[in-house]
Order: structure tokens, then C-alpha cells, then sequence
């Protein structure tokens, strides 16, 4: 899905499209449109999904925690694509940081399960449609090699004994989903919210720490305000190749249409082939 189809699909749920501007393009083109802020999906594959994150934001509303508010309770499903609206935020005051996904982090692991399901935190669950939307852009060899890691970590993961008790997790836990308002630092993009383990969540930033370059000090506050280091639990590295599968899939898809995707996509597929865990990757 491109900018102009999800402003087609914004001027057909009678959203203003010229209006709206774009602030990310990924599964969904997220626009800012006067106060509200509308997600539209890639496609009707992510209708529920768009359902769940709806009642998870009033589940997290209900709890008291600092997290974005829908403006509709339901989804719409537009020309073959879900549509959410969501109250748009004040502007930030400042960045987000480490330590800002930390503390949210601590309250949502508080939190019991809510009254209705919620998935396990399927992390490899989406390279096979990534892979399939890559086509004919990426090396079959790279896809082959990619759902061959998928089903190793995926057993490997399965085996796991975790050291924090299983619960809800933000299940894409990095400081982009944090935004810092007026009011302090709150939760965004709630679509991967899952019951899974805790550690799940906290591998995503010794990732980007290893992979991404965010400095060693930003790192360490980040444990000083969860109050523990995943890189300390036996099944870190675990999780850590499942999601480092996952991030080379997920760039796949882009691969068609944007040349440096699949420039980004080749270079991971080969820091994992070389078993290089000093390559940096670029965020995407």
C-alpha cells in the first residue's frame, strides 16, 4: 500500500485526505488530521487485529494507564482496508528515551490479563506474509534461509522457562512507541499487545543496543528503571534471533518498491549468515 491508496481510502471513509499528513507508512499509513490521528491497514488480513487494538486501548483506559485513546470504538473496513481513529496527541516536549519505555513497561507488566483474549506474542507469526509480499524482489535463497531460522527459533522459543511471570506485554516495545507530552510519557501503537512473557518486551531494546547503536548509557538506564537485565536470563539469545528473523522479513516486504530496503534487507540476511552480531543494522 502506497501514500496516494491510503488517502483514497481516507476520502472514502469521508475522512479529510488532502488535510491529512502523513506521519509513518509501514502495515498501516498513519495520518494526522486535524485532532485525531487514522490508521489505515494494509489490508482486510488486519481487520481483526485493528479490533483488538481498539479493545485494548479501553482496556488500558479503564486500568489508568498512559496510553493513546481511540476516538471510535470500532474499526471500519474501507475498499478492502481497516480504518481506526484515534484522539491525535498534544504536541511532544521532548524525545522519547529508554528510560520513558522503562517506566511504562513496569505498569503494564503489573496488569492482569484483561476479560477478553489476547494472543500470544506470535513474533515469527508474520515473516511468511512479509516474505510473500517481498516476491520475486529478494533472493529465494534469503527466503528459504529466513523460514528456516522462523521454524528453528519458533521451537527453540517454545522451550523457554521464563524468570518474570507471563502477562501482558506491548509486544513491540521501543521508544518511537512512546510519545512525551505535557503529561509525561505515553504508550502508542498498541497492535502487538499480547500475554506472552515479559521478556519478550525487554529483549527489544538489548537488540537495539547491540544492532542499532543506541549508546551504552541510554542501555543502562532503561535497566536502572525497569530494575533488571534481560541479557542476565539464559533464553535472551533465543529471543533475540526470533526477532532478529522477524526485523529481516518485516524490511522484506518493502523490497519491491524501495531500493533501500532491499539493500537493508540483504545486509541483515548476511550479517545472520556470517553469524556477525557486530554489523549494524538501520532502522527502517
Amino acid at each position: 500500500m502506497d501514500e496516494a491508496t491510503a488517502r483514497d481510502v481516507l476520502a472514502a471513509a469521508g475522512l479529510p485526505s488532502g488535510e491529512a499528513r502523513l506521519l509513518a507508512l509501514g502495515e498501516n499509513a498513519v495520518f494526522a488530521a486535524g485532532d485525531l490521528v487514522v490508521k489505515v491497514g494494509r489490508d482486510a488480513e488486519l481487520l481483526e487485529r485493528a479490533r483488538r487494538e481498539l479493545d485494548i486501548a479501553l482496556w488500558l483506559a479503564e486500568a489508568g494507564v498512559s496510553a493513546v485513546r481511540a476516538a471510535e470504538p470500532e474499526p471500519a473496513l474501507v475498499e478492502g482496508h481497516p480504518v481506526t481513529v484515534w484522539h491525535r496527541l498534544p504536541d511532544p516536549v521532548r524525545e522519547a528515551e529508554p528510560r520513558d519505555l522503562a517506566e511504562l513497561l513496569r505498569v503494564v507488566h503489573a496488569l492482569p490479563s484483561p476479560s477478553f483474549p489476547l494472543p500470544p506474542r506470535e513474533l515469527l507469526g508474520g515473516v511468511e506474509r512479509w516474505l510473500r509480499l517481498a516476491g520475486d524482489a529478494i533472493d529465494p535463497a534469503d527466503a528459504a534461509y529466513l523460514r528456516e531460522r522462523r521454524d528453528g527459533f519458533a521451537a527453540a522459543a517454545a522451550a523457554l522457562t521464563p524468570r518474570l511471570t507471563p502477562g501482558p506485554i506491548h509486544g513491540d516495545a521501543l521508544p518511537r512507541n512512546v510519545y512525551v507530552g505535557p503529561d509525561g510519557p505515553v504508550l502508542v501503537d498498541l497492535e502487538t499487545f499480547s500475554v506472552d512473557l515479559r521478556e519478550h518486551d525487554l529483549v527489544v531494546m538489548a537488540l537495539s543496543r547491540d544492532r542499532y547503536g543506541l549508546p551504552g548509557a541510554a542501555y543502562d538506564g532503561f535497566v536502572s528503571a525497569y530494575g533488571w537485565d534481560v541479557r542476565e536470563w539464559e533464553g535472551c539469545s533465543v529471543l533475540r534471533g526470533a526477532r532478529e528473523t522477524a526485523s529481516c522479513a518485516w524490511v522484506a516486504q518493502h523490497a519491491p518498491s524501495n531500493p533501500k530496503a532491499l539493500a537493508e534487507f540483504e545486509r541483515r540476511v548476511a550479517s545472520l549468515r556470517d553469524g556477525d552480531e557486530s554489523v549494524r543494522w538501520y532502522s527502517f
